[in-house]
């Protein structure tokens, strides 16, 4: 991480931007004048993403980086309070971190199933604990899901995918997680603007898990970015298909079942919990 150069210029955080889509939205965040912070799961894969950005024209003063491996949540803490203690503000949070489910259940060091953790549970303590920094700004998250969270569902009495575990079953439910999380946030958190969104199905590491064909990176890139960015206006909330709001599964809207995933997200942080101030 590093100061900012240019304070007038709005400062975005990219997580996951060493490859596909995070790389692209950075790359796009910076060409419009924002400095961007990119995230990767260790110093070399960021220092390299920015090589990269820079070689292809890029000003490496707008850029910078920032390490956690999100399969360790005192890692997502840990990034959350360096970034505290080093900017006032935060602009953009694009929560785009995310794998595919592995194809055996795998639980991390915090005894939470991968999928799960990594493409929800992060996010979400990342995004609240830099939650006054986005409010200082007035900022904005945008949360990168994906069209299949509406095929999934939560299985309340075995939310770790204990007894069935099929991972594009848990890569979908961790989207729809993300999804309702997303939405609450926007309902009860105040100065901060929240959307998510599906920017197609592209060519990355992501693409097994919808099949075989996938479009050019550069175009969910340019859909994230254009969300991202402080100068266009999005509807608080919503959950985007490319540039445009759609309707969501069912249960991102169901307050009682938010409230219920509120629940059950704190008593999964364990020492790292953040408690919001009321549930959706």
């Amino acid at each position: 991480m590093k100061d900012v150069p240019d304070p007038a210029a709005p400062l975005a955080i990219v997580t996951g931007a060493t490859s596909g889509i995070g790389l692209a939205t950075a790359r796009d965040l910076a060409s419009i004048g924002a400095t961007v912070i990119l995230h990767g799961p260790t110093a070399a894969s960021a220092q390299d993403a920015v090589r990269r950005l820079v070689a292809g024209g890029a000003d490496q003063r707008r850029l910078g980086i920032a390490v956690a491996d999100f399969s360790r949540l005192s890692d997502v803490a840990t990034l959350a309070h360096r970034l505290s203690a080093r900017y006032q503000r935060i602009d953009v949070l694009v929560n785009n971190a995310a794998i595919a489910g592995p194809l055996r259940r795998t639980v991390t060091p915090d005894g939470n199933e991968l999928t799960f953790q990594v493409n929800y549970l992060a996010p979400y303590l990342l995004t609240r604990l830099l939650t006054p920094r986005l409010r200082a700004a007035r900022g904005r998250m945008v949360a990168v899901s994906s069209a299949l969270h509406r095929t999934a569902g939560f299985d309340w009495a075995d939310p770790q995918l204990h007894e069935y575990y099929w991972p594009a079953a848990a890569y979908a439910q961790s989207k729809l997680a993300l999804t309702m999380f997303t939405r609450a946030l926007a309902e009860v958190q105040a100065d901060i603007t929240a959307v998510s969104v599906h920017p197609g199905v592209v060519h990355t590491p992501l693409l097994h898990v919808y099949g075989n064909a996938g479009g050019p990176v550069d175009e969910a890139s340019a859909v994230v970015a254009r969300l991202s960015s402080p100068d266009v206006v999005v509807l608080n909330g919503a959950y985007y298909d490319g540039s445009t709001p759609v309707t969501a599964a069912p249960m991102v809207s169901d307050h009682a079942a938010i409230a219920r995933l509120w629940r059950l997200t704190t008593a999964l942080l364990g020492p790292h919990r953040f408690v919001p101030a009321r549930a959706a």
